[in-house]
């Protein structure tokens, strides 16, 4: 039977983040994953978890000045220390929360230097802590930009930087909107895979609808972990779980 990871930055996202946990929980979520929780104290969150007995798969860095159009400060030049400030506060409240992975956003119209010099800060920094590190490829649509695009390119970094705690966040939503075919994309990388979301394509919302038919491309994907359900709710977060029985 197939696990599922609410993801709180979307699902729930009325709600306060300690409630948003719970609502997970009573929905029959395994696992949940945030986006940026830094506005929730460590402990109120951990309380939340330990009450629930669900994990905190993920959360990520902060984007930084989403005002000005940043969207992940890691690979951009001359922002190298508040790159590592975001990376060093990730870690710790992904340590104090017992979250499991962190991913470390690059950024809009970086340089890949530079991105690969904050990522060996965060690997180094990640693996005394028994923290994975996470990059994602983001689409083109949603994200222009964006240094980083495909599963092809992540792989390159993940080998070039030879870290054994750098995973690819695997994002079917992203990954078919850049690349098309998500079984081809995911089965050529499976060794590298860290995470896995999924949301209906094109829209982004529900699993229930769009181009990808998801029982069957989750019940062929090699992967024994929650899967990540990143999706826009498009209305109240408790109507749209009609895909859950059909995905399992």
């Amino acid at each position: 039977m197939r696990r599922f990871s609410a993801n709180l930055g979307f699902l729930w996202a009325d709600l306060p983040l300690p409630h948003a946990i719970r609502a997970a929980h009573a929905a029959g979520f395994d696992a949940v994953e945030c986006h940026w929780p830094y506005a929730t104290p460590p402990g109120t969150l951990r309380a939340a978890l330990i009450e629930t007995g669900l994990a905190m798969l993920s959360l990520n860095t902060r984007p930084g000045d989403t005002g000005r159009g940043d969207f992940g400060l890691s690979a951009l030049k001359g922002r190298e220390t508040e790159a590592r400030d975001a990376v060093d506060e990730a870690l710790r409240y992904a340590t104090e929360t017992g979250t499991r992975a962190v991913h470390v956003m690059a950024g809009r119209n970086g340089d890949l230097d530079t991105f690969l010099a904050t990522l060996a800060h965060a690997c180094d920094a990640a693996l005394p802590l028994g923290l994975t590190i996470l990059i994602e490829p983001l689409n083109r649509f949603d994200a222009p930009g964006y240094l980083l695009e495909t599963t092809d390119q992540a792989a390159a970094i993940l080998d070039r930087l030879a870290r054994p705690n750098l995973r690819i966040l695997f994002d079917c939503y992203h990954v078919a909107r850049t690349e098309g075919d998500v079984r081809a994309a995911f089965d050529r990388h499976r060794n590298r895979i860290g995470h896995v979301q999924f949301a209906a394509v094109p829209d982004r919302g529900p699993p229930d609808h769009g181009a990808i038919d998801y029982p069957t491309l989750l019940a062929r994907l090699d992967w024994p972990l929650p899967f990540g359900a990143e999706y826009r709710p498009l209305g109240p977060t408790d109507t749209t779980l009609g895909w859950m029985a059909a995905c399992r």
